[in-house]
C-alpha cells in the first residue's frame, strides 16, 4: 500500500493504525507537497517525516517538488478560503501523482494522510480518492481515524515523539490571512541577504529539529519546550551620511521612531558615537571587530558574512548593557562628523519558539 504523506503531525498516528489494520501489507510512505512554501518549511517537514517514518520501520519515498506546477494550477484562485476550490485542486492533484506512483511500484492499494486532518474535507478526498480507483483499479483505502478520539490520541504521539508541530497549513495562500487575522507578520517568508538564521524562523526550527534526531540517535535524553520571549525583524534600513547612502550594518533589535530620523554625532565614548536624536549610537567596524573577536575587512563583509543571531546580542549587550534594548546600534566602515539620516522599518513582538533542554 502507497500511504501518501503531507506531515508527521498527521502521518504518524495514522500510520500507526493503518500498520495495526493491515498487518500483512507492505506500507510505503510517499511525501509529495508541492504547495508547501517556502522551500526551508518543505525540507523541514520532510525530514521530521523521514525521522517518524524510521521510528514505525516504514520506507518513505520524496516525491517531486514541483511548485511552479502547482502554482500554475491554482493560478485565479489564491484568496479562495482553505477547504474551497483551490483546496479541491490540491488533493487532485496530490491524490493523482499518488496513484500514478502507486501503480508505477506495482502497489494494488493507496491512501492519504490528509483524511486525518481537521482541516481537510474528508467527503472530498473519498471521492476524488473512489474517481482515482474507478480509473485505474487501485484501491482507495478510506478511513477516519480523527473521529472519536483520534485527535486526542495523535496529540498524544506527537508529544510523545517530540514532532515538529507546524503552524500552517504549508501552503502560502492559506499563510497569510491566517497571519493577517493574528495581526502577524508573515516571518516564515524573511530571507535576509545575510543568511543570518533569525529567531525562530524556519531556518532555526531546521536546526532545533535536526539536533532533536542527533539526540535521538545517540539516545540522550532531551525535551523540546516553548519559551516566550521579543522577536525582531528588520524590512528595510539605509544611512545616508552627507546626503550620500553608505555601507551599514542595522544590528538587532534596532528601531527609531516613525522608522526615520536623523542627526549629528554629540557625544563619543570608548568607540560608540551618540547621535544627538531618538538614541542612535554608532561604531566603527574597527570598534566591532573588536568587541566580537572577529576581522571583518569593511562592513559589506560584515553584512554578508554576520555573526549569529545570539552573539550579534552578546555585542549588542556589551554596549547597551541590555540585549533587548531597542535603540538603534549601526556599525559604519568609520563615523565622521557629518550629518546622519536613517531610515529604518523594523518590527518587535512577542513570540513564542522552541528549545530544547
Amino acid at each position: 500500500m502507497l500511504v501518501h504523506i503531507c506531515c508527521s503531525v498527521d502521518s504518524h498516528y495514522f500510520l500507526e493504525r493503518i500498520q495495526e489494520e493491515f498487518p500483512d501489507e507492505e506500507l510505503v510512505g510517499y511525501f509529495y507537497d508541492p504547495n508547501i512554501h517556502p522551500y526551508g518549511e518543505y525540507r523541514l517537514r520532510y525530514l521530521d517525516v523521514e525521522y517518524s517514518c524510521k521510528k514505525l520501520g516504514i520506507k518513505l519515498l520524496e516525491g517531486a517538488y514541483n511548485l511552479e506546477e502547482w502554482l500554475k494550477k491554482v493560478k485565479g484562485m489564491e484568496h479562495l478560503p482553505e477547504k474551497g476550490d483551490r483546496c479541491t485542486v490540491c488533493y487532485d492533484d496530490r491524490l493523482e501523482t499518488t496513484v500514478k506512483k502507486a501503480q508505477e511500484l506495482g502497489h494494488d492499494k493507496f491512501t492519504s494522510t490528509l483524511l486525518i486532518s481537521p482541516k481537510k474535507s474528508q467527503e472530498k478526498l473519498d471521492k476524488i480518492g473512489h474517481n482515482l480507483q474507478s480509473l485505474t483499479g487501485v484501491e482507495f483505502i478510506f478511513r477516519d481515524y480523527r473521529s472519536g478520539n483520534g485527535q486526542e490520541k495523535q496529540g498524544q504521539r506527537v508529544k510523545e515523539n517530540q514532532l515538529y508541530r507546524q503552524n500552517y497549513c504549508g501552503c502560502l495562500f492559506g499563510l497569510e490571512p491566517q497571519r493577517a487575522a493574528q495581526k502577524k507578520i508573515m516571518d516564515e517568508m524573511f530571507n535576509p541577504i545575510s543568511n543570518q538564521v533569525l529567531p525562530e524562523s524556519i531556518e532555526e526550527r531546521l536546526e532545533l529539529y535536526n539536533n532533536r534526531t542527533k539526540l535521538e540517535e545517540e539516545e540522550k535524553e532531551y525535551k523540546i519546550i516553548k519559551q516566550r520571549f521579543l522577536n525582531y525583524r528588520l524590512l528595510s534600513g539605509k544611512v545616508n551620511a552627507a546626503k550620500q547612502t553608505i555601507p551599514s550594518y542595522i544590528m538587532c533589535y534596532s528601531t527609531v521612531n516613525r522608522n526615520r530620523t536623523n542627526g549629528r554625532v554629540e557625544y563619543t565614548k570608548d568607540g560608540i558615537s551618540y547621535l544627538n536624536r531618538d538614541e542612535v549610537k554608532l561604531m566603527s567596524i574597527e570598534k566591532f571587530n573588536e568587541l566580537a573577536n572577529t576581522n571583518y575587512s569593511c562592513v559589506k563583509e560584515l553584512m554578508y558574512n554576520p555573526l549569529r543571531f545570539e552573539l550579534e546580542q552578546e555585542i549588542r549587550n556589551k554596549v547597551i548593557k541590555n540585549p533587548f534594548d531597542l535603540s538603534a546600534l549601526i556599525v559604519l566602515d568609520e563615523i565622521a562628523d557629518v550629518k546622519y539620516e536613517i531610515n529604518l522599518h523594523a518590527e518587535t513582538y512577542e513570540d513564542v519558539k522552541e528549545a530544547i533542554i
